[in-house]
């Protein structure tokens, strides 16, 4: 569950934060800061803080602590990446021997109006942490691109690196 949560978690938030260093060197921040794919979605800001908080309560729950609170604040790049490094902080702090049973944990989601959802720790991580993780990653992304930042799949896999396959001489 540590292998399943923690790395994903950790590569997505570090390549997000990059991607606003190549924002900042191509477009005009305040644009990109109101910038949304469709009228009824969020801007940029809250996709960065939706991802966070995606993270960093999702390895709460796995393991039975409680997340950091971070308000939904932000209203700058320099703010974004310090919310990136501060729930990446947080993820890496958790022990790996946390999440000893935390495949078989019950996790239930509540949402302000009382419906929610009951699910094992297995459940949760692979049916609605990772998924909402990467769909606030992925809008992120696209808002960038949308707008006209010069990202491409190697930005969204950047830690990655470079390929460490090299063809024979």
């Amino acid at each position: 569950m540590y292998e399943a949560s923690v790395p994903l978690f950790t590569n997505a938030l570090t390549d997000m934060r990059a991607w606003l260093d190549k924002a900042a060197a191509e477009k005009l921040e305040a644009e990109l800061l109101e910038a949304r794919l469709a009228p009824d979605m969020r801007p940029l800001p809250a996709q960065y803080q939706m991802a966070s908080d995606s993270a960093k309560n999702g390895i709460a729950r796995l393991v039975g602590i409680d997340a950091p609170s971070m308000p939904d604040t932000e209203t700058s790049f320099a703010e974004l990446r310090e919310r990136c490094d501060k729930t990446i902080a947080f993820v890496k702090s958790v022990d790996p021997s946390a999440f000893t049973d935390s495949a078989g944990r019950t996790v239930e989601l509540k949402f302000p109006n009382g419906m929610g959802y009951r699910f094992t720790g297995q459940d949760y991580l692979t049916s609605f942490a990772l998924p909402n993780f990467f769909f606030h990653v992925t809008t992120a992304y696209a808002i960038l691109r949308a707008a006209g930042v010069a990202l491409g799949k190697p930005d969204f896999l950047q830690h990655l690196g470079p390929p460490n396959i090299q063809p024979e001489s």
